[in-house]
């Protein structure tokens, strides 16, 4: 007996099966009722965020930069002090459950004057 090739399949949309079987193509929930028709945008109209060539008012975009960077060093500032107040109850929490006492650091008294 001789092998024959195999043969093309004669859909173009048909996949020649494999091993493993053969891939179904899919279609998206809807897709036979929406006649691929476009889709309204979701966002309204953006003509007003548009630059329209005029001059740029450098002095307000400078002071909302200003505002923008000290907005971000008081963040960044928040974050170090937080950080810094979890690491120190951190070390008073672990010298209290460790046993010892008097844990927290020496306070000098102030002499009084007068």
């Amino acid at each position: 007996m001789t092998k024959s090739p195999p043969t093309e399949p004669q859909n173009p949309s048909e996949q020649p099966a494999t091993p493993d079987g053969r891939v179904v193509p899919f279609r998206r929930p809807g897709s036979l009722l929406t006649f691929n028709r476009p889709q309204p945008s979701p966002v309204r109209d953006l003509e007003r965020y548009e630059r329209t060539g005029d001059e740029d008012d450098y002095r307000h975009r400078m002071i909302v930069n200003a505002m923008a960077a000290v907005v971000t060093i008081l963040l960044i500032a928040g974050g170090i002090w937080i950080a810094n107040s979890m690491a120190q109850m951190r070390k008073n929490q672990d010298c209290v459950l460790s046993g010892k006492r008097n844990c927290n650091p020496p306070v000098e008294a102030q002499a009084s004057k007068g």
